[in-house]
């Protein structure tokens, strides 16, 4: 009996396994496996899956200030994977014979799960699957294939499921993860063909779909009109998309790229409905909601809209889940307060969104730079100058247009800068120079006396600061945490540390370092380092030993100085186009007795931009100047003969002889007389070709017998004001191996 019933049960096993074959199509066997699909491996499978997509999707950064991609992740080009192709049976899993090491990533969990699922539980049994779970398992394979970039192995999946299970109950889904595929692999053509077939009968009429998958359909032919820069049928079918919104996470983002499109085209009351929009979607997440905000402050169309939008995004920023985005949203304020010509307070909420803290340094770009431009357009160039610094010091995409424009016009500023502190240092020196004896000593006591005061509020800045961290910070805090140990007691280490200086100074620390001679030597060494640096630091007589006495010292600030407010006035009015200033530095030069060769081009120079003002008394001052002291001057023709096209005063020939002349007097190490040279020469040559070699040549010589900094002032001038030039693309080479 015992044995009889051993027999029926190993028959009864026998008999389940055998009927659970993948070999046998019967009812228990298709059941079987489709449950363990289902439930076991694939489940776990798509498990991976999810989890992979919420990393992407909480991973990526999207940048706001450029239109988002329909589908928020980047793929890198020179990964993509191009196997061969395999069409036979079983297509779509690597069905090699090796063991390979178990997956780590999500998607590669997954992949390794639809696998397993397809090896262990596929019934194709007469070129016929009868597991109706496995074309849900090359789906999911194609799937996790295609997010690890490896986009013609996905394709097979894809392929197989289409071709194998026709009639399957997610075949459109694959059909939509085909055409995405084919997208990315820049073969969009078909993938809106295949896309059209599925979603129209004819023309216009619509396939009966579940909403889900329209939506997921149209937002796929969007990514394929986009790519092909058919930007008219990519909005049609994000409005297709957009009227679903069952996936509230690419809903959001369809709205937003939709609204982006809208404002690229200038349509702002269609951008701003669009906005709206993601404003009033409930389920749409927080982040795209309030970006909306911030593109509704970006697309305000008049002073009504701006002024309600601007009450709206005070009310942001009082609220306190909303600190993430202060950078941002008070960036927007001060633009909107800019764009009402309320100035002073964009400036306000720009500087109170650089204080944000925050790690978005694309958005600091941006205010640095309206820091820069308002400092600019209120001539306040080194203000401006240092914003535009602040954008090169901590930009990262250093290639893009934008970014080089700023460079420019920071490079620009450049030589200004060097100037404009050349005037100023020079006139603070030559302002003392002037001083009797006795006011030069009373400047620089006074000078001493606000120095100690700082260094004594600093010093006590700091006791003060110790003094409160060490009764917050370290009795009370230590204390309680750590015993009493004296050396948890900062009050009771740092009077230790000040007995042992007292005693024995400051002692290096080494063996027998109570030694007499190493406390004498020690002490004296120290001792004096401190009176030396104190006597560097408030001794009067240091201060007017640095003052210039011999007169060639003093002449040769009175010509720096001169030069470069000549400089300065040519740059503000050629470059620059400002003409108060340009004015302010001409006419100031023209006072402070210049050298005989800047008389000339000053008057002309201002002579032109009076002209330009129609201010005819000072325009026909300094024209009598120029008619009377240099009647023979090609300045001189030109304004007897204004319709007149003049000759070249000096021929082509002539100009190359000279340029020979001071390239000789280059080599011969003569660099200051070649550039007081070049200087007389080149106001002379106003039409020629051959200026940028004598300012190429100039900048050559100011490099032998100046520092470097002012030898990359004159190589920028060079490459911003003759770029084109072959002289000036080798200034530019020069300042870049400068910088390194």
């Amino acid at each position: 009996m015992k044995y009889t019933k051993k027999i029926v049960l190993l028959l009864s096993v026998f008999t389940v396994l055998y009927s659970c074959s993948t070999r046998k199509d019967t009812l228990i066997s298709r059941n079987w496996h489709a449950l363990n699909t289902k439930f076991n491996v694939l489940f776990n499978g798509e498990e991976a899956f999810k989890k992979g997509v919420e990393g992407i999707n909480e991973n990526y950064k999207d940048d706001w200030y450029q239109q988002l991609p329909i589908e928020p992740i980047k793929f890198e080009e020179d990964k993509i994977i191009i196997p061969n192709l395999n069409s036979g049976m079983g297509a779509g899993f690597d069905d090699d014979n090796k063991e390979e090491s178990k997956a780590t990533t999500p998607f590669g969990i997954a992949e390794e799960k639809a696998v397993k699922a397809i090896q262990k539980h596929g019934m194709n049994i007469n070129d016929l699957e009868r597991n109706r779970q496995i074309d849900d398992a090359y789906l999911l394979l194609g799937k996790a294939r295609y997010y690890e970039q490896r986009f013609i192995p996905a394709l097979e999946a894809f392929n197989y499921v289409i071709a194998t299970y026709p009639d399957a109950n997610l075949i459109a889904e694959t059909k939509i993860w085909r055409a995405k595929t084919n997208i990315r692999i820049d073969n969009e053509e078909f993938a809106i063909e295949s896309m059209n077939l599925l979603l129209k009968v004819k023309d216009t009429l619509e396939v009966d779909l579940p909403e889900e998958t329209k939506e997921h359909g149209y937002t796929t032919l969007a990514m394929a009109y986009i790519k092909s820069d058919s930007i008219e049928n990519a909005k049609k079918y994000l409005i297709k998309a957009t009227e679903i919104l069952k996936d509230r996470n690419q809903g959001a983002r369809n709205l937003f790229v939709l609204g982006q499109i809208y404002s690229s085209e200038n349509k702002k009351d269609s951008a701003l409905l669009t906005f709206n929009k993601i404003i009033n979607f409930k389920k749409a997440p927080y982040k795209y909601k309030m970006h909306a905000h911030i593109e509704l402050a970006k697309n305000s169309t008049n002073d009504s809209t701006s002024a309600a939008i601007l009450e709206k995004m005070y009310a942001l920023i009082k609220e306190r889940e909303n600190r993430p985005y202060l950078d941002e949203l008070n960036y927007q304020i001060g633009y909107l307060h800019e764009q009402n010509d309320s100035i002073d307070l964009a400036v306000d909420f720009y500087n109170k969104s650089l204080r944000a803290e925050s790690d978005n340094i694309k958005q600091k770009t941006f205010t640095y730079e309206r820091l820069g431009n308002i400092n600019f357009n209120n001539s306040e160039y080194q203000v401006a100058s240092s914003y535009y610094d602040s954008i090169i010091n901590i930009a990262v995409d250093t290639l893009n247009l934008r970014f080089r424009r700023i460079k420019r016009k920071h490079r620009n500023l450049a030589s200004l800068i060097n100037f404009e502190e050349t005037v100023s240092k020079n006139d603070s020196i030559l302002r003392i120079v002037a001083l009797p004896k006795s006011e030069q000593e009373a400047f620089f006591q006074k000078y001493i006396d606000d120095l100690k005061k700082k260094d004594e509020e600093a010093a006590q800045l700091k006791l003060n600061q110790q003094a409160f961290g060490d009764t917050f910070g370290g009795n009370l805090l230590k204390s309680n945490k750590k015993g009493k140990w004296y050396f948890y007691n900062t009050e009771s280490l740092n009077y230790g540390k000040a007995e042992f200086q007292k005693i024995w100074g400051n002692r290096a620390l080494e063996d027998d370092w109570r030694w007499s001679s190493q406390i004498n030597s020690n002490i004296t060494d120290n001792d004096s380092i401190v009176v030396n640096k104190e006597n560097l630091r408030y001794n009067l007589a240091s201060y007017l030993e640095t003052i210039p006495t011999e007169k060639e010292k003093i002449d040769t600030l009175h010509l720096k100085r001169n030069e470069a407010l000549y400089e300065l006035g040519v740059i503000y009015k050629e470059q620059f186009k400002d003409t108060r200033l340009a004015i302010e530095r001409l006419e100031r030069v023209a006072t402070l007795n210049p050298n005989k060769e800047l008389i000339l081009p000053i008057n002309w120079h201002l002579y032109l931009i009076y002209t330009d003002l129609n201010n005819d008394v000072k325009a026909n001052e300094h024209k009598n100047v120029i008619l009377t002291d240099y009647p023979t001057t090609k300045f001189a023709q030109v304004i007897r003969n204004p319709d007149k096209p003049i000759k070249e005063e000096i021929a082509v020939n002539k100009i190359e002889e000279l340029y020979k002349e001071l390239y000789y007097l280059y080599k011969e190490d003569k660099f200051d007389e070649t550039v007081t040279k070049i200087n007389k020469i080149l106001p002379t040559l106003q039409n020629s070709k051959l200026i940028p070699k004598f300012e190429l040549l100039k900048a050559y010589a100011i490099g032998k017998y100046k520092d470097k900094e002012a030898y990359k002032v004159a190589l920028d001038f060079v490459a911003v004001s003759y770029g084109n030039t072959e002289e000036g693309k080798k200034a530019k080479e020069i300042v870049k191996q400068l910088s390194k």
